[in-house]
Protein backbone atom coordinates (compact mmCIF):
# COMPACT_ATOMS: atom_id res chain seq x y z
CA UNK A 1 0.00 0.00 0.00
CA UNK A 2 1.43 3.15 -0.87
CA UNK A 3 2.24 6.00 1.75
CA UNK A 4 0.65 8.95 1.65
CA UNK A 5 3.42 12.02 0.41
CA UNK A 6 4.19 15.29 2.62
CA UNK A 7 4.03 17.36 -0.74
CA UNK A 8 0.55 15.59 -1.61
CA UNK A 9 -0.09 16.53 2.47
CA UNK A 10 1.50 20.18 1.70
CA UNK A 11 -0.90 20.68 -1.50
CA UNK A 12 -4.16 20.15 0.57
CA UNK A 13 -3.04 22.46 3.25
CA UNK A 14 -2.56 25.20 0.71
CA UNK A 15 -5.64 24.84 -1.12
CA UNK A 16 -7.52 24.57 2.19
CA UNK A 17 -5.83 27.89 3.16
CA UNK A 18 -6.17 29.95 0.10
CA UNK A 19 -9.83 28.34 -0.86
CA UNK A 20 -9.16 27.93 -4.21
CA UNK A 21 -7.11 25.55 -6.48
CA UNK A 22 -5.81 27.93 -8.81
CA UNK A 23 -4.29 29.86 -5.98
CA UNK A 24 -2.85 27.19 -4.51
CA UNK A 25 -1.28 26.05 -8.13
CA UNK A 26 0.77 29.70 -8.34
CA UNK A 27 1.68 29.50 -4.30
CA UNK A 28 3.17 25.93 -5.40
CA UNK A 29 4.11 27.15 -8.24
CA UNK A 30 2.92 23.83 -9.78
CA UNK A 31 0.52 23.15 -12.89
CA UNK A 32 -3.29 23.40 -11.90
CA UNK A 33 -3.63 19.00 -13.54
CA UNK A 34 -0.94 18.46 -11.30
CA UNK A 35 -3.12 20.46 -8.25
CA UNK A 36 -6.02 17.90 -8.93
CA UNK A 37 -3.77 15.10 -9.41
CA UNK A 38 -2.61 15.56 -6.06
CA UNK A 39 -6.08 15.76 -4.54
CA UNK A 40 -7.48 12.73 -6.10
CA UNK A 41 -4.44 10.59 -5.15
CA UNK A 42 -5.08 11.49 -1.46
CA UNK A 43 -8.90 11.37 -1.50
CA UNK A 44 -8.43 7.88 -3.45
CA UNK A 45 -5.69 6.68 -0.76
CA UNK A 46 -8.32 7.58 1.86
CA UNK A 47 -11.15 6.68 0.15
CA UNK A 48 -13.23 9.51 0.88
CA UNK A 49 -14.02 13.02 -0.25
CA UNK A 50 -11.46 15.71 1.26
CA UNK A 51 -12.72 19.13 -0.40
CA UNK A 52 -16.13 20.42 -1.32
CA UNK A 53 -17.22 22.86 -3.89
CA UNK A 54 -19.34 25.28 -3.14
CA UNK A 55 -20.29 28.81 -5.04
CA UNK A 56 -16.74 28.43 -6.19
CA UNK A 57 -14.87 28.64 -2.27
CA UNK A 58 -13.02 25.30 -1.60
CA UNK A 59 -13.78 23.78 1.95
CA UNK A 60 -12.43 20.80 3.26
CA UNK A 61 -15.00 18.19 4.15
CA UNK A 62 -15.38 16.75 7.63
CA UNK A 63 -12.65 13.94 6.88
CA UNK A 64 -10.69 16.45 5.41
CA UNK A 65 -10.30 18.76 8.61
CA UNK A 66 -9.42 15.60 10.82
CA UNK A 67 -6.42 14.76 7.97
CA UNK A 68 -5.48 18.78 7.44
CA UNK A 69 -5.16 18.76 11.65
CA UNK A 70 -2.14 15.45 11.43
CA UNK A 71 -1.18 17.13 8.26
CA UNK A 72 -0.08 20.39 9.77
CA UNK A 73 1.41 18.59 12.75
CA UNK A 74 3.25 16.30 10.03
CA UNK A 75 4.42 19.34 8.12
CA UNK A 76 5.82 21.34 10.59
CA UNK A 77 8.01 18.26 12.14
CA UNK A 78 9.45 17.53 8.63
CA UNK A 79 10.11 21.39 8.30
CA UNK A 80 11.63 21.62 11.96
CA UNK A 81 13.69 18.50 11.24
CA UNK A 82 15.32 19.54 8.27
CA UNK A 83 15.80 23.02 10.03
CA UNK A 84 17.85 21.37 12.75
CA UNK A 85 19.79 18.94 10.02
CA UNK A 86 20.44 22.22 8.24
CA UNK A 87 22.02 23.74 11.29
CA UNK A 88 23.92 20.65 12.21
CA UNK A 89 25.27 20.60 8.44
CA UNK A 90 26.07 24.49 8.72
CA UNK A 91 27.76 23.69 12.27
CA UNK A 92 25.37 25.76 14.23
CA UNK A 93 24.68 23.08 16.16
CA UNK A 94 25.82 19.29 16.27
CA UNK A 95 26.53 16.83 18.78
CA UNK A 96 30.41 15.76 19.43
CA UNK A 97 31.16 12.61 20.88
CA UNK A 98 34.77 13.41 22.73
CA UNK A 99 36.78 10.07 24.97
CA UNK A 100 40.01 10.92 27.13
CA UNK A 101 41.20 10.20 30.21
CA UNK A 102 40.23 11.74 33.68
CA UNK A 103 43.18 14.03 33.75
CA UNK A 104 42.36 15.75 30.60
CA UNK A 105 39.01 16.43 30.89
CA UNK A 106 39.35 17.79 34.74
CA UNK A 107 42.24 20.68 33.73
CA UNK A 108 42.31 20.63 29.94
CA UNK A 109 39.15 20.09 28.29
CA UNK A 110 37.11 22.88 30.25
CA UNK A 111 39.48 25.83 28.44
CA UNK A 112 38.93 24.50 25.20
CA UNK A 113 34.99 24.00 25.63
CA UNK A 114 34.73 27.34 27.47
CA UNK A 115 36.36 29.12 23.49
CA UNK A 116 33.64 26.71 22.26
CA UNK A 117 31.02 27.56 23.97
CA UNK A 118 31.64 31.38 23.24
CA UNK A 119 32.28 31.09 19.36
CA UNK A 120 29.47 27.99 18.90
CA UNK A 121 26.92 27.79 21.92
CA UNK A 122 25.46 25.21 19.68
CA UNK A 123 27.28 22.28 20.13
CA UNK A 124 26.83 20.06 22.52
CA UNK A 125 30.22 17.74 23.30
CA UNK A 126 29.35 14.63 24.94
CA UNK A 127 32.59 13.61 27.26
CA UNK A 128 33.40 10.21 27.80
CA UNK A 129 36.37 8.98 29.83
CA UNK A 130 38.43 6.67 27.82
CA UNK A 131 41.89 5.05 28.17
CA UNK A 132 44.12 5.88 24.55
CA UNK A 133 43.47 2.68 23.42
CA UNK A 134 39.31 2.60 24.36
CA UNK A 135 39.41 5.69 22.52
CA UNK A 136 41.06 4.81 19.20
CA UNK A 137 38.66 1.62 19.30
CA UNK A 138 35.96 3.25 19.75
CA UNK A 139 36.77 5.62 16.87
CA UNK A 140 37.21 2.88 14.38
CA UNK A 141 33.57 1.64 15.40
CA UNK A 142 31.82 4.96 14.99
CA UNK A 143 30.78 5.70 18.08
CA UNK A 144 33.30 8.32 18.82
CA UNK A 145 34.15 11.47 17.10
CA UNK A 146 37.39 12.69 18.95
CA UNK A 147 39.67 11.03 21.36
CA UNK A 148 42.56 12.53 23.21
CA UNK A 149 45.20 9.83 23.45
CA UNK A 150 48.48 9.61 25.38
CA UNK A 151 51.60 9.10 22.65
CA UNK A 152 52.99 7.49 21.13
CA UNK A 153 49.99 5.26 19.06
CA UNK A 154 49.49 3.50 16.09
CA UNK A 155 46.49 5.13 14.74
CA UNK A 156 45.55 2.33 12.54
CA UNK A 157 43.45 2.33 8.89
CA UNK A 158 41.18 5.07 8.90
CA UNK A 159 42.76 7.15 11.52
CA UNK A 160 44.60 10.09 12.16
CA UNK A 161 46.53 10.87 15.43
CA UNK A 162 48.60 14.13 15.55
CA UNK A 163 50.33 15.44 18.30
CA UNK A 164 49.19 17.91 20.74
CA UNK A 165 50.59 19.16 23.24
CA UNK A 166 53.86 18.45 25.50
CA UNK A 167 53.32 18.44 28.92
CA UNK A 168 56.19 17.88 32.07
CA UNK A 169 55.84 15.02 34.43
CA UNK A 170 56.28 16.12 37.92
CA UNK A 171 57.04 14.23 41.49
CA UNK A 172 53.78 14.92 43.67
CA UNK A 173 55.46 14.17 47.21
CA UNK A 174 53.97 14.56 50.90
CA UNK A 175 55.50 17.74 51.98
CA UNK A 176 56.75 16.23 55.16
CA UNK A 177 59.48 13.94 53.17
CA UNK A 178 61.08 16.96 52.73
CA UNK A 179 61.88 16.39 48.74
CA UNK A 180 64.51 17.79 47.13
CA UNK A 181 64.53 20.42 44.66
CA UNK A 182 64.69 17.94 41.40
CA UNK A 183 63.56 14.41 42.01
CA UNK A 184 65.91 11.42 40.77
CA UNK A 185 64.28 7.88 40.14
CA UNK A 186 67.09 6.67 42.96
CA UNK A 187 65.77 9.18 45.77
CA UNK A 188 62.24 8.27 44.67
CA UNK A 189 62.30 4.30 44.39
CA UNK A 190 63.11 4.54 47.88
CA UNK A 191 59.69 5.81 48.73
CA UNK A 192 56.14 4.25 48.62
CA UNK A 193 54.63 4.73 45.33
CA UNK A 194 50.91 5.29 43.81
CA UNK A 195 50.96 5.39 40.13
CA UNK A 196 48.85 4.85 36.98
CA UNK A 197 48.33 0.68 36.62
CA UNK A 198 50.05 -0.75 33.77
CA UNK A 199 47.22 -0.65 31.45
CA UNK A 200 48.23 3.44 30.99
CA UNK A 201 51.16 5.08 28.39
CA UNK A 202 51.87 7.43 31.41
CA UNK A 203 52.45 3.73 33.03
CA UNK A 204 54.71 2.82 30.50
CA UNK A 205 56.78 6.16 30.50
CA UNK A 206 57.58 6.25 34.14
CA UNK A 207 58.77 2.89 34.27
CA UNK A 208 61.26 3.40 31.44
CA UNK A 209 62.57 6.45 33.29
CA UNK A 210 63.20 4.31 36.72
CA UNK A 211 64.52 1.41 34.32
CA UNK A 212 66.96 3.77 32.67
CA UNK A 213 68.44 4.37 36.36
CA UNK A 214 68.15 0.25 36.29
CA UNK A 215 65.83 0.91 39.22
CA UNK A 216 61.80 -1.12 39.03
CA UNK A 217 60.11 -0.21 42.13
CA UNK A 218 57.17 -2.15 42.98
CA UNK A 219 53.99 0.83 43.54
CA UNK A 220 52.07 0.69 46.85
CA UNK A 221 48.88 1.51 45.20
CA UNK A 222 48.06 1.53 41.30
CA UNK A 223 45.35 3.91 40.35
CA UNK A 224 43.96 5.28 37.02
CA UNK A 225 42.16 8.53 38.63
CA UNK A 226 44.32 11.10 38.94
CA UNK A 227 42.87 13.61 41.65
CA UNK A 228 42.33 10.58 43.53
CA UNK A 229 45.93 9.51 43.51
CA UNK A 230 46.64 13.35 44.63
CA UNK A 231 44.59 12.79 47.23
CA UNK A 232 46.59 9.58 48.58
CA UNK A 233 49.75 11.68 48.37
CA UNK A 234 47.95 14.46 50.70
CA UNK A 235 47.41 12.08 53.06
CA UNK A 236 51.05 10.82 53.62
CA UNK A 237 50.01 7.58 51.98
CA UNK A 238 52.72 8.10 49.10
CA UNK A 239 54.53 9.83 46.21
CA UNK A 240 53.44 9.89 42.64
CA UNK A 241 54.68 10.64 39.06
CA UNK A 242 52.19 12.66 37.02
CA UNK A 243 51.92 15.11 34.06
CA UNK A 244 51.05 19.11 34.80
CA UNK A 245 48.30 19.81 32.85
CA UNK A 246 47.20 23.21 31.58
CA UNK A 247 47.68 25.51 33.93
CA UNK A 248 49.41 25.13 37.74
CA UNK A 249 46.16 24.93 40.24
CA UNK A 250 46.46 25.96 43.86
CA UNK A 251 47.83 22.85 45.29
CA UNK A 252 47.25 21.11 48.82
CA UNK A 253 49.80 22.24 51.31
CA UNK A 254 50.59 18.76 52.19
CA UNK A 255 51.92 18.24 48.58
CA UNK A 256 55.38 19.25 47.44
CA UNK A 257 55.63 19.10 43.71
CA UNK A 258 59.20 18.84 42.25
CA UNK A 259 60.90 18.21 38.52
CA UNK A 260 62.61 15.18 37.54
CA UNK A 261 66.34 14.94 36.97
CA UNK A 262 66.05 13.75 34.31
CA UNK A 263 63.44 15.39 32.64
CA UNK A 264 60.19 13.46 32.15
CA UNK A 265 57.09 14.31 29.44
CA UNK A 266 53.78 13.07 28.74
CA UNK A 267 52.52 13.53 24.79
CA UNK A 268 49.01 13.94 24.18
CA UNK A 269 47.95 13.21 20.64
CA UNK A 270 44.32 14.33 19.09
CA UNK A 271 42.43 10.80 17.06
CA UNK A 272 39.79 11.57 14.77
CA UNK A 273 38.92 9.53 11.48
CA UNK A 274 40.50 10.45 8.41
CA UNK A 275 38.71 12.67 6.05
CA UNK A 276 36.24 15.53 5.76
CA UNK A 277 34.72 15.92 9.38
CA UNK A 278 31.57 17.28 10.10
CA UNK A 279 31.57 21.18 10.97
CA UNK A 280 30.58 21.08 14.48
CA UNK A 281 33.44 18.39 15.01
CA UNK A 282 35.80 20.42 12.96
CA UNK A 283 34.84 23.29 15.86
CA UNK A 284 35.79 21.09 18.77
CA UNK A 285 39.11 20.23 17.07
CA UNK A 286 39.30 24.25 16.45
CA UNK A 287 38.93 25.07 20.12
CA UNK A 288 41.41 22.28 21.30
CA UNK A 289 44.45 23.61 18.64
CA UNK A 290 43.89 26.80 20.85
CA UNK A 291 45.48 24.77 23.80
CA UNK A 292 48.30 23.39 21.53
CA UNK A 293 51.53 23.66 22.83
Amino acid sequence: MREISLDRLRTLVVIADLGSFAEAARQLNLAPPTISLHVAELEARIGAPLLSRTRGQVRPTAIGETLLARARRLLADADLALDEVRRQVEGLTGRVRLGASTGAIAHLLPQALEHLRADHPGIDVQVQVLTSQASLGRLREGTLDIGLVALPQVAGKGLTVTPWRRDPILAYVPADWQPPTKVTPAWLAQRALILNDSSTQLSRVTGEWFAAAGLYPEPRIELNYNDAIKSLVGAGYGATLLPQEGEAAELDRRIARRPLRPGLWRQLGIACREGQVERATGYVLQALERLRQ
